[in-house]
């Protein structure tokens, strides 16, 4: 059945800091690492800027790092007078700190990867992929240069179709999906195939239902739940089941993820591999109790609602507290940059104040020489 809900705009989902932090966030930490991998620890401008649009970064690289001194700090090099930026003493700690993550935390990341991949049809992933949902589930960003600092022995590299390399695992223990998980910590869920498991909803303030969405919403919930890592070649794409399905495949998807989002368009890239329908973004179109739209900094991000709403339901992303901690000295950098523009008006109408005062005392004098003459 063809059903949609109207969307309705909540603020509490739109005001979530660091999911839409995030954006300018992923350049940052892209330059970041540039300048941690320079054995001076500190780089020209022009190490960087011919390489924006690989880094993400949304304008021109030297104006987009002197939108952030509390986190680049710039000086003049020693030849050709060009800028140079290292970072900042604070920035530096917290890139230790998202070290030590990355080390103590290997098997969770390793986890979230592996989970990603046996959600595929085939068990198998394309690199590229891979690599762009890097940042999503939080693997460090040369991950593919060094992949043994996350895989171990039950990962294997293979030849794809059309001259693709991906990266590929055998199906073994049986994975069990967060709802599933949290379903059998309530007891309303005993682990066996075709059972019908409800997933969560969190409608936003003010939104009403008509009783014919209600009642198709009640017969969703009774329909049987299939796990996104058990085989679902033999659905029929069309039924039912294969949308209930679907929108287990996309809420495993987000819980794995960092922030528990992500930009809408990033997922429709899942498609082939994940066994999703052309037209997946109607899901959530159909699910505004489950996942929200937010149409911040001009893209469609995707959020979870489930992981705000219910915080002990989806488990807390290792490296979040990190990314808190890099958006909270970017907010930092509004502060400074604020006051420098302050500080400069300051100065300028001080400025002002003396061109006009010595203005003054030039026509007084003036004026005093002419009365003086006429005197005379």
């Amino acid at each position: 059945m063809n059903m949609y809900m109207k969307w309705k705009k909540d603020s509490y989902y739109d005001s979530i800091e660091h999911i839409h932090y995030s954006v300018q966030l992923k350049p940052i930490i892209a330059l970041k690492n540039c300048i941690v991998r320079d054995p001076n620890g500190c780089i020209p401008i022009s190490a960087v800027s011919k390489r924006g649009l690989e880094l993400d970064v949304p304008m021109k690289v030297a104006r987009f790092m002197r939108q952030y001194p509390s986190i680049f700090e710039e000086f003049t090099g020693p030849e050709y007078n060009l800028p140079w930026f290292r970072l900042t003493p604070e920035v530096a700690e917290i890139d230790r700190d998202e070290k030590r993550v990355y080390e103590e935390c290997r098997e969770d990341l390793r986890s979230r990867l592996r989970k990603m991949i046996l959600m595929t049809r085939e068990h198998v992933l394309p690199l590229k992929i891979i690599q762009g949902m890097q940042w999503y589930l939080g693997l460090p960003s040369d991950f593919l240069q060094h992949p043994e600092q996350i895989l171990d022995e039950s990962f294997r590299f293979v030849e794809m179709e059309d001259g693709l390399k991906g990266l590929a695992l055998e199906s073994g223990e049986k994975i069990y999906s967060v709802m599933e998980r949290n379903a059998m910590k309530s007891g309303f869920y005993s682990g066996g195939p075709m059972e019908a498991i409800e997933f969560p909803f969190f409608p936003s303030k003010g939104l009403r239902l008509r009783r014919k969405i209600e009642n198709w919403l009640n017969e969703f919930q009774k329909l049987p739940y299939i796990s996104p890592y058990d085989y679902f070649s033999n659905l029929d794409p069309n039924s039912d089941i294969a949308d209930k399905r679907l929108v287990g495949v996309l809420h495993e998807l987000l819980s794995l993820f960092v922030e528990h989002s992500a930009e809408r368009k990033k997922l429709f890239c899942l498609k082939k591999y994940f066994g999703l329908p052309q037209k997946v973004h109607r899901a959530f179109e159909r699910h505004p109790h489950m996942f929200y739209l937010s149409f911040r900094n001009k893209t469609c991000t995707v959020i979870l609602k489930e992981a705000y709403s219910n915080k002990s339901a989806i488990e807390k992303h290792p490296l979040l507290r990190v990314r808190k901690k890099y958006i909270k000295l970017m907010k930092k950098s509004e502060v400074i940059l604020r006051n420098r523009r302050v500080n400069n008006r300051f100065s300028n109408s001080n400025a002002k104040l003396d061109i006009d005062s010595n203005d003054l005392d030039e026509k007084g004098h003036e004026m005093s020489s002419c009365s003086l003459e006429q005197v005379a």
